[in-house]
């Protein structure tokens, strides 16, 4: 790999699973000695500035990383110019993905869960209506996910 990984990982609002997403490849990354860029981004405005959900917040703390700091923002054009991987976390988030990307983009697109030796394809619930519990099963995806890009991106250094 010539240059450094970015890695950008796209929900909805950036406040439940795309800072998950993010939490989980930053872990996985400096166990594994990874040495990436790695960011979390919305495809609406909705909490731009809004820290990540409570419930994001304590499954993340309960699994050892605090993202209490993280803040919400919007995918812009510029991401797909200065990130190499921009990773959707559901089908939705792909097509929008798809649809704003500028020609000179140079980012690689993909489903997070398409990293995952048998997942290709599959979307990480939105755990946003749900209960705590449900946000435990995204944890699950997004480390599951984020494990395997991680050995993915090492693979191909």
């Amino acid at each position: 790999m010539s240059r450094r990984p970015a890695i950008l990982f796209v929900c909805t609002g950036n406040i439940c699973r795309s800072p998950l997403a993010e939490a989980a490849f930053r872990a996985a990354a400096t166990r594994c000695g990874l040495d990436a860029v790695v960011d979390s981004a919305g495809t609406g405005d909705w909490h731009t500035g809004e820290p990540p959900d409570r419930r994001a917040q304590e499954v993340a703390r309960r699994n050892g990383i605090d993202i209490a700091g993280y803040r919400a923002r919007m995918v812009t054009a510029e991401d797909f110019r200065t990130f190499t991987h921009i990773v959707a976390l559901d089908h939705t988030h792909l097509k929008v993905l798809r649809a704003r990307r500028p020609s000179d983009g140079i980012a690689e697109l993909s489903l997070l869960l398409d990293h995952v030796a048998g997942r290709v394809g599959q979307s990480v619930a939105d755990p946003y209506y749900g209960q705590a519990r449900d946000f435990h099963t995204t944890w699950a995806d997004v480390q599951a996910g984020t494990e395997a890009l991680v050995a993915r991106l090492i693979r191909s250094r």
